[in-house]
């Protein structure tokens, strides 16, 4: 279930999904995007910009009608398929993180314009934990302790939970966590 957002500006109406996305570094991300206008149009153009923080916007394509004009530094990654304004990113890259802008003019008697702005977060999927004990052996009798430490080599925003038979373990007397 979606909450849509529209841009509206005279009788262009924008949409979009959400204005946060997230996708997945090596897979393809499509950015869906809706308009629809009560106008007799010409000429349909759409523009698709990406901005990252404390940098100006770059140009990534455009289309007039049927016609696409991509920056030719970026024409193998990102698809557009005129007059559907969404974008297909492909494939996702760590780089591509960032803000997303699509504008839609509409001229027939005079020209109406909307734009929409996308957040995209790149996620890294999670690596098969690894897990060490100290001592070694993993046996402390009744006595001592034994520390197990528990990495990923590779992750974004990586939340760990230690469980034992099933249930979550909190820290108290006999275990700490750092």
């Amino acid at each position: 279930f979606f909450h849509f957002y529209a841009g509206i500006c005279s009788a262009l109406k924008l949409t979009v999904p959400s204005h946060t996305i997230h996708g997945i570094e090596g897979q393809p991300l499509h950015l869906a995007v809706d308009y629809n206008f009560n106008a007799t149009a010409s000429e349909i153009q759409i523009i698709w910009l990406f901005e990252r923080p404390h940098s100006n916007p770059k140009y990534l394509l455009g289309s007039v009608n049927q016609t696409v004009v991509p920056d030719l530094e970026y024409q193998h990654k990102f698809t557009l398929t005129p007059p559907n304004a969404s974008l297909m990113i492909n494939p996702l890259h760590m780089s591509d993180e960032g803000n997303y802008i699509v504008k839609v003019n509409v001229r027939g008697n005079g020209t109406i314009a909307a734009s929409q702005k996308i957040q995209v977060a790149v996620d890294v999927p999670v690596t098969k934990p690894i897990v060490h004990t100290e001592p070694s052996s993993g046996v402390v009798e009744f006595v001592g302790n034994i520390t197990l430490k528990c990495t990923v080599s590779k992750s974004t925003r990586v939340v760990y939970q230690w469980m034992k038979n099933g249930k979550p373990l909190h820290a108290g007397p006999n275990y700490t966590f750092s």
